[in-house]
């Protein structure tokens, strides 16, 4: 499933854990499944939520310890219990995929953030349960960086999810301040004004970024190399869009160099 759908980060890569990997793809299979029922087909808004809404009521059954007819949640069942998940963080990924079906527009940066905590953070959450390591000061590190994470993602598909799925992610009323119109991005119209907009973006988020990143070396062998490679992939993520002065509505790509770059710093950062 990993293999058929393109990923910004890699999923349950050889880098982590053996023990951890199978678990990883597990939880990987059920968020990839939902989301595509959020995204993907022809399906109408009222199936997707109604297909999502039946993945909430599998997990009620997980809770209970009822059987579920489905692999995936078969799956899934073991992972929790054998992990000790908290199935709320699983109720929080089909929050956001509901949001995706209901919620094109943001009025301002709460309210974006508040998306990233169901769509982004969970994740985070999840990985350090698995390993042992959900205390309060990593959880908030963790939060941190995966919004940080889930920002990037926005700034490098602006004009992408407006084309595809009608998504607009920048904040409306910064869009308002800074003086950009929907208009100018259909049109990927690069001035003064989309340019000052999108590095206060970028500024913001490499901050968040920076202030958990410190979860890179709390979490330490294979699965700190891990976070921290994914860590500087972001932050070299950023980077790019930072050099961006000619078109800051296109989609950055990393180069081997770029990779390079990203192991060094990870094995350094160590």
């Amino acid at each position: 499933m990993a293999q058929s759908h393109y990923e910004n980060f890699p999923v349950a890569s050889r880098l982590l854990p053996k023990h951890l990997r199978m678990p990883i793809a597990v939880i990987y299979a059920f968020a990839r499944r939902a989301d595509d029922f959020a995204d993907e087909g022809d399906l109408s808004n009222d199936e997707r939520i109604a297909a999502l809404t039946d993945f909430s009521n599998k997990l009620d059954l997980i809770e209970q310890s009822k059987e579920v007819d489905d692999a995936t949640f078969i799956a899934l069942a073991d992972v929790i219990k054998q992990h000790q998940l908290p199935i709320s963080l699983f109720h929080d990924l089909l929050t956001a995929f509901k949001m995706d079906v209901t919620k094109a527009r943001y009025a301002n940066f709460g309210d974006v953030m508040e998306y990233c905590r169901y769509s982004a953070n969970p994740v985070g959450r999840l990985l350090l349960h698995l390993n042992n390591a959900a205390t309060p000061q990593n959880l908030g590190y963790s939060d941190a960086v995966c919004s940080a994470l889930q920002l990037t993602n926005f700034l490098q598909d602006i004009s992408q999810d407006l084309e595809e799925s009608d998504r607009i992610y920048l904040p409306q009323d910064e869009m308002e301040q800074y003086g950009v119109s929907e208009e100018d991005i259909r049109n990927k119209l690069t001035n003064s004004a989309s340019h000052n907009l999108i590095q206060f973006q970028i500024q913001r988020t490499r901050k968040l970024m920076q202030a958990g990143a410190p979860i890179g070396k709390v979490l330490k062998g294979r699965m700190g190399l891990e976070l921290r490679m994914t860590i500087m992939g972001g932050s070299r993520i950023l980077y790019k869009l930072n050099q961006q002065h000619d078109d800051v509505f296109s989609r950055p790509r990393l180069n081997k160099w770029d990779i390079v770059w990203i192991i060094w710093k990870a094995i350094r950062a160590k």
